[in-house]
């Protein structure tokens, strides 16, 4: 027998407690439903019906009066079991509040039944009872204005309502019946408030909808809400209606989002992706397939655009990933795609005998008049309708032909994709069982890629395949226990490892094969391809051969010359092992095969015939050889043409090559008479071809046989022919070669010689020709006329080579006159050479003056110096002008050039100046004082150096120390200063 608690609380009686706002409450069916002290608040509701205020307080003023009861009351004795049932409604104040309160909003209704405000307030105090308390959710910012569909559903989905503690759907099910009916009447007085639609949607999305109304009901509440609203509310409502169907899954949300999609392709990748979800239902991969492969198509065609931003290659890739997973379940199997393709290819080959033979269209007026053909269905904007397609209809239950659509929609449009196309279309016949077919794949897609990067991704596929089927055989190796069956899977384990090990020596030659069918004028993959097989001759034959018919010589890659020349030396030596007898016949035919191709490059065509000549050589047929160049050199009767004119045959440009006929005259001279040799050089210069390094060659080969004055017309026209700075080098050979032939024998055609090289010699290359002049007249001419040319050059020659040449004439001139006469020569130049190398000069002419004794010349020579010598830069010249006075001079001497060192110190004054004499300082080793030092004086720390470290000048004291010791002196060195009692002591300041 049950207890008495139980019986209490059974089903029944829960439920017996209910409707409490069905039918309606009223004062006549609840007599407890007004208070005595609610009189006059009827009354005055009864005398000003039409007062929404009055209605609206008494509302307010009962609910706050039991939300203060509420907050007071006492915990229900209830169990929890009961009180989790029960909800909101758990307690009689509860219950009563409820109907209470109904009673007021449905008599206020009454009056104001299209008063919004008041069906609001009214529904939400009903579902606050049936549905639970609404959680109140924080959000960070704000929402957008108008927002995509993608981004509305994520958002929406944060923002769906939650509520607590509800009431059973079960206990309360007249309830949750009496809470709908509300809002179906309320949508009949307010049918186009969306506000009132969402709250109704709302109760379908909470978790303990009863079932009844979950679904179908909710739908065609969903239906109902798009039908009534007006477009511009639809994307309110369809945020909900999908939320709501992907809640669901199964053929509902199918159906729904086929709907969506009529009106808003954007949800399409995520359609794709709840067709693969387990957690919305049975998987749909044929479905999500066709649709990932219509909307590639149509991102392709710029007819869609990617919510999530990809790209038409990206949702390719998702098709061939669902491909992959799913390839049982989408693809076809093999005998059907073998039938799908012959189906294919015969239709293809159908359309194209029509298209050939179908008449041209007549045209009136310029536009074409339709005469045949199956009518076309225009869509609103005026253009043709996509025909339909099997393989995009989601509908239709046919499989997909998976060969097909990779290729069509792959390889022809993703050339740069080729190796993950191919590696995934063999995957999706590895993942169905069908190896060989995925094999076939494999080697397939090897042998149509075009780049090294798809190549290794194909064969590291390919490779792992193997591996992974020779593994998984030798794991079902060793479970085997039938002998027969063990046998057998050895044997095929055997045939797949040595085709395995063939695959791996297979590699070179198929990138190889990739990278020619990339580019099949690639000489040097040709080359690799010959060293590939190594020592096969018939192979290697094969290769050459092969090459040469393929390559096109406009497009080659450079060295395509070089590919006949090795095939020709492949039959010259025997073959590529050189066990084979030599064929020169073979060689010949390939050298002369190649002396036709019109190569880019006239030098290739001019190295075959080289190399032609030199097979020849190599055989002594020395004869042959001649004929040979004799062949290539032959000039046509048109010898004015452009040897850069790259519109014309390199045949035709070949006589002017001058590789060709420098070889041929190299050949001449090597094996032939000296007439041959000259008539050889002599066409050379007369197709006016030859450079520098010809004619010095033509005139050494003539002179070495005896020609000397032809040798010296060959120089002659050297020099006619180049201008400077080329023809400086024959001018300088020339003239050697003439003095040492002549010397003083043919003096005024030498000096004629040397005139006509100074009359056009640029300044800067003039200098040695000028030497060589000078040191013709001392040997072999008067002196004067060679310090005349010395001093022609000093004016004429560049003036970096001015200074240099100076020290020469002065040398010049003191050998053969004296060193009085270099006076003007060292006047002239002070005049003429820059301030740096002046100063040079200057140290030179006053060493001069000093030893013809002239002290006051000298003297005057350093002071006129003084000024292009900053103190703190040229250390050396005022060192050398300190140590003269301290010899030669006198305190007044002196103290005048002290002075002028400061003068010039204070010209030289500037921040330039200052730091070269720093970084010399710093280069010397000579850390200088820091200008900080209030008692540091610059002047006085050079004159303190100079005078080494005394006051006054050193030359009056009678004893000399080391820090201040003339060179000449032979004194011995004393060990400590002495102070001299006599000295004089003189202010630097003074004047």
């Amino acid at each position: 027998m049950p207890s008495v608690a139980q019986k209490a609380y059974s089903f029944e009686d829960l439920s017996s407690q209910f409707p409490l706002v069905y039918p309606i409450p009223q004062p006549k069916t609840h007599p407890d439903l007004i208070a005595l002290k609610d009189l006059n608040r009827e009354e005055d509701l009864l005398r000003n019906p039409d007062s929404f205020r009055a209605w609206w307080s008494a509302i307010q003023s009962t609910k706050d009066s039991f939300t203060a009861q509420l907050k007071v009351e006492k915990p229900t004795d209830l169990p929890e079991e009961v009180q989790e049932l029960l909800g909101p409604l758990a307690s009689p104040l509860a219950r009563r509040y409820l109907q209470r309160t109904t009673y007021l909003y449905e008599s206020a209704l009454q009056n104001f039944p299209t008063s919004f405000k008041l069906w609001k307030a009214y529904l939400e105090f009903r579902m606050s009872f049936v549905l639970g308390k609404l959680i109140i959710k924080k959000r960070a910012g704000g929402k957008k204005k108008f927002p995509e569909m993608k981004d509305a559903l994520e958002e929406e989905q944060d923002d769906l309502e939650e509520w607590d503690t509800c009431l059973d759907p079960v206990v309360g099910w007249t309830e949750w019946k009496a809470l709908i009916a509300t809002f179906e009447r309320c949508l009949m007085w307010l049918p186009n408030l969306p506000r009132i639609w969402l709250m109704y949607l709302s109760i379908f999305t909470h978790s303990k909808c009863p079932a009844v109304v979950s679904i179908t009901h909710a739908r065609h509440t969903f239906d109902r809400a798009l039908r009534t609203l007006p477009p511009s509310l639809h994307f309110r409502i369809w945020v909900r209606y999908l939320l709501w169907a992907e809640s669901k899954g199964g053929e509902t949300m199918v159906s729904i989002y086929r709907r969506y999609l009529v009106i808003d392709p954007s949800l399409s990748e995520r359609f794709s992706a709840l067709l693969l979800s387990e957690s919305v239902g049975e998987p749909r991969p044929l479905e999500a397939a066709k649709l990932l492969l219509s909307l590639a198509r149509k991102a392709a065609r710029g007819e869609y655009t990617s919510a999530e931003g990809k790209s038409p290659l990206q949702l390719l890739n998702d098709f061939t990933d669902v491909v992959e997973k799913y390839a049982e379940e989408v693809g076809m199997d093999v005998e059907d795609t073998d039938e799908s393709n012959a189906a294919i290819a015969k239709k293809e080959a159908e359309d194209e005998a029509t298209a050939q033979s179908a008449a041209e269209p007549a045209s009136v007026g310029g536009k074409l008049i339709r005469i045949a053909g199956p009518p076309v269905s225009l869509g609103p904007d005026g253009k043709p309708l996509p025909v339909y397609d099997e393989d995009e209809d989601l509908l239709n239950p046919k499989k997909l032909n998976i060969e097909q659509i990779i290729k069509k929609d792959g390889l022809e449009m993703y050339k740069d994709q080729a190796g993950p196309l191919w590696t995934g279309l063999a995957t999706y016949w590895i993942k169905r069982g069908d190896f060989d077919r995925g094999r076939e794949t494999f080697e397939k897609g090897i042998k149509n890629v075009v780049t090294q990067r798809d190549f290794n991704q194909i064969f590291e596929a390919y490779s792992e395949f193997e591996d992974s089927l020779i593994n998984a055989m030798m794991d079902g190796l060793e479970e085997e226990d039938d002998d027969d069956d063990k046998a057998e899977l050895e044997e095929d384990m055997d045939r797949r490892m040595k085709e395995f090990e063939e695959l791996t020596d297979r590699r070179p030659f198929l990138l190889n094969d990739v990278l020619i069918r990339r580019n099949p004028n690639d000489v040097q993959e040709w080359e690799k391809r010959v060293a590939l097989y190594g020592d096969d001759d018939e192979k290697v034959a094969a290769t050459y051969t092969k090459a040469i018919e393929t390559i096109n010589p406009r497009k080659a890659t450079p060295n395509f010359h070089r590919l006949y020349i090795n095939f020709a030396k492949f039959y010259e030596e025997g073959g590529a092992s050189g066990q084979a007898e030599p064929d020169l016949d073979s060689a010949r035919r390939i050298l002369e095969k190649a002396t036709k191709v019109n190569f880019k490059q006239v030098e290739d065509l001019a190295e075959i015939w080289c190399e032609w000549a030199e097979m020849e050589l190599r055989h002594d047929n020395y004869d042959e050889a001649i004929r040979v160049m004799q062949r290539g050199t032959a000039v046509p009767k048109n010898t004015k043409v452009n040897y850069h004119d790259h519109s014309l045959s390199a045949q035709a440009r070949l006589f002017k090559s001058l590789k060709l006929w420098s070889f041929y005259v190299d050949l001449e001279e090597a094996i032939d008479t000296v007439e041959a040799t000259k008539a050889v050089y002599d066409k050379i210069l007369e197709l006016r071809i030859a450079n520098a390094q010809i004619i010095v060659n033509y005139a050494a080969f003539l002179e070495e046989n005896k020609y000397f004055e032809e040798s010296f017309r060959v120089y002659e026209r050297g020099v006619e022919l180049f201008t400077f700075p080329i023809s400086f080098e024959i001018w300088n050979i020339y003239l050697s070669k003439f003095v040492k032939r002549y010397g003083g024998t043919k003096l005024e055609r030498a000096r004629d010689l040397f005139e006509q090289a100074l009359e056009k010699c640029p300044p800067k290359s003039c200098k040695p020709i000028f030497l060589m002049y000078a040191k013709l007249e001392e040997d072999y001419g008067l002196a004067k006329r060679a310090m005349a040319i010395y001093d022609r050059a000093t004016k004429v020659i560049e003036d970096a080579d001015k200074f240099d040449m100076f020290i020469v004439y002065i040398a010049k001139a003191t050998a053969n006159f004296g060193l009085p006469a270099t006076r003007p020569i060292y006047e002239r130049a002070i005049e003429v050479l820059p301030d740096k190398q002046t100063a040079e000069m200057c140290l030179r002419f006053a060493a001069l003056e000093r030893k013809l004794g002239e002290i006051d010349r000298a003297r005057a020579i350093y002071a006129h110096a003084s000024q292009f010598c900053d103190p703190r830069v040229n250390q050396k010249f005022w060192s050398e002008w300190n140590n003269f006075e301290i010899e030669t001079g006198s305190e007044d001497t002196f103290r005048e050039m002290l002075r002028i060192r400061r003068s010039v110190q204070a010209q030289f004054n500037t921040e330039a100046s200052y730091l070269a004499a720093q970084a010399i300082a710093a280069s010397e080793g000579n850390k200088p004082a820091s200008q900080d030092d209030e008692d540091y004086d610059p002047m006085a720390a050079a004159e303190k150096q100079a005078n080494g470290g005394t006051k006054g000048p050193a030359f009056v004291a009678a004893t000399k120390t080391a820090l201040h010791k003339p060179q000449e002196t032979s004194a011995p060195q004393a060990s400590a200063p002495v102070a001299n009692t006599d000295e004089i002591q003189i202010s630097d300041d003074e004047d």
